[in-house]
């Protein structure tokens, strides 16, 4: 939905791309906003407070928005990702009684509670125990969700967990989706290699559950001799395709859901993907990432600066400093004063 924007509703948008990676609030709203015509934030904001949609680690261990229906079929597909992330606590995690602890935050997010004050909770149980260690393996294998609130970008800094099921009035379902999860991943950003799939969903192993679709995929040649899987009847536009500049959040799933260069030129990579697994927001033109934006404010004063990678031609610098001058608006609605600078 890069090409043209949608005439959809945000969570009908959210389905069709399975789920938008959220680590900040902010991010998956622009995200919307670069795909839909229209998109109103108050109208996510009110999804998410109707439980349509969920805020909820999933897709490499990280936040995502998802659709309620969705987060509740993938979610445990999803979790031998979740049980790798456990890895990042090395010798940390060797002594966590995993099923207990998960016992406990299961009661504790009954209702919805922070994660600090989780850790609290576990320093009172356990006063010389790695408390963050043990909230950080519950977070990763007992299913919670975040709880919205009716203001700003729908989520405060420090939001509420509570179980799926609490909120949901459901569980995961049993099961594993990983056949389905290829698809609904190749309706969204096909045609694509088996490690495009790995990186994009944390999950490792999925060229079994690509072999089992069989008839169902269609194959084609792609950079070097790498495979490309497609669903056969997908729309494929060819090179020719005019593609407007579009302005991508930090970590958006088109730059994520690829493991090689075709949005991101190897040359940019390291200024895209930084330390501490960030993603920066980035300008694509013609289809490619051309150059990364952020958002000054001072006071009443907003301003949205573009740093391209590369001198931009006139028509294409007219083309950013137009998409450019939406956004800050969009993002920034309150300022008495709204500017673009294009260095």
């Amino acid at each position: 939905m890069l090409l043209a924007r949608a005439q959809m509703t945000p969570s009908e948008t959210v389905e069709q791309v399975l789920g938008l990676q959220a680590q900040l609030a902010r991010p998956p709203i622009v995200g919307l906003w670069s795909r839909l015509a229209g998109v109103d934030r108050r109208e996510v904001v009110d999804q998410l407070m109707q439980r349509r949609l969920v805020r909820a680690p999933a897709m490499r261990a990280t936040l995502h928005v998802m659709t309620a229906v969705d987060y509740l079929r993938f979610r445990r597909t999803l979790q031998p990702c979740l049980d790798r992330a456990i890895s990042v606590l090395k010798d940390r995690a060797a002594d966590l009684e995993l099923e207990r602890l998960v016992e406990l935050g299961r009661a504790f997010f009954a209702t919805p509670q922070t994660f600090d004050a989780f850790r609290d909770a576990l320093a009172r149980r356990h006063p010389t125990a790695d408390v963050r260690a043990m909230a950080y393996a519950v977070r990763t294998r007992l299913p919670v969700v975040q709880v919205p609130i009716h203001a700003g970008w729908g989520f405060p800094a420090q939001a509420d967990f509570i179980t799926a099921d609490a909120w949901l009035g459901k569980s995961p379902a049993d099961g594993d989706y990983a056949d389905e999860l290829v698809i609904r991943y190749l309706q969204a950003f096909g045609p694509a290699t088996v490690a495009d799939v790995q990186a994009w969903s944390g999950l490792a192993g999925l060229k079994r559950a690509i072999d089992s679709l069989g008839s169902r995929l269609r194959e084609f040649g792609g950079p070097g001799r790498a495979t490309l899987f497609d669903l056969p009847d997908a729309p494929r536009p060819d090179g020719t395709m005019p593609a407007p500049v579009r302005f991508l959040p930090e970590w958006d799933n088109v730059i994520v859901s690829r493991a090689d260069e075709r949005l991101v030129p190897r040359e940019y990579r390291a200024k895209v993907f930084r330390p501490g697994l960030r993603v920066l927001p980035t300008v694509l033109v013609d289809g490619f990432v051309a150059g990364l934006w952020k958002v000054q404010r001072r006071g009443r004063a907003a301003t949205l600066v573009v740093e391209p990678f590369a001198p931009l031609t006139k028509r294409a610098r007219a083309e950013v400093e137009q998409e450019a001058d939406t956004l800050i608006r969009f993002v920034e609605p309150d300022a008495a004063r709204s500017t673009v600078l294009v260095r």
